[in-house]
């Protein structure tokens, strides 16, 4: 091969190179915009899906709040100023029928999800209130097949207790410190409600107290 056909085959190499490397610079160009592209749409979608995330748990704590302001529906309510605190010893006059917060015994009653099937003190259980407890109370009105259902779920429910209670109106009663509710039936939906916003509820004069370790029979 003659020096010119050898630099003409040189030149066409370096021709060929060069166009390849073109080639090559153009893919890694349209690969680069194309990754870009992608990530900016990820992180776009990303902003977006947090921004609705932050904003629908936002709007369902505002609505849970607005929910755990509202009374249960029949319950009644006495104001936290007229239900005193004192430890006393004896008997007290409570003005309700189970009593629902005022002074009482140092002693309280185990609340533990605890089922008692005799009457227990009023002044031991009205502590037992101010820990944050709900006492569920029905009388012979109350059908053994209710009286089951509720003591079936005080056991699996802390700072719950159940007992008989003789001269209440209702078959039916479940107090917190303040709060009273009185239904027919152990089937009524109020009982799930009063107690998930009762049980150690924002009403508890001495949230975290004790459950355990109180008195177990009056």
């Amino acid at each position: 091969m003659s020096k010119t056909s050898k630099k003409a085959a040189s030149a066409s190499r370096k021709a060929r190179i060069e166009e390849l490397r073109r080639v090559e610079r153009a893919r890694e160009r349209r690969n680069r915009i194309i990754t870009i592209s992608i990530s900016t749409v990820i992180v776009v979608g990303l902003v977006g899906w947090g921004a609705y995330y932050i904003n629908d748990v936002n709007e369902k704590d505002e609505q849970q709040a607005a929910e755990a302001k509202k009374p249960v529906s029949g319950e009644k309510t006495w104001a936290a100023k007229k239900l005193t605190q004192k430890h006393v010893q004896g008997t007290v006059k409570y003005p309700m029928d189970p009593p629902v917060g005022g002074d009482h015994n140092q002693a309280w009653m185990t609340c533990d999800g605890t089922v008692y099937t005799e009457a227990i003190a009023n002044e031991n259980a009205v502590h037992s209130l101010e820990h944050g407890a709900v006492w569920v109370t029905y009388n012979d009105k109350a059908t053994d097949a209710d009286i089951k259902t509720l003591s079936d779920k005080v056991s699996t429910t802390p700072y719950t207790l159940i007992s008989p209670y003789k001269n209440q109106t209702g078959p039916i009663v479940l107090s917190a410190w303040g709060k009273q509710l009185s239904v027919t039936k152990a089937s009524d939906p109020r009982i799930e409600q009063f107690l998930t916003k009762y049980v150690q509820g924002a009403q508890t004069p001495e949230p975290g107290a004790a459950c355990t370790g109180g008195l177990t029979a009056s």
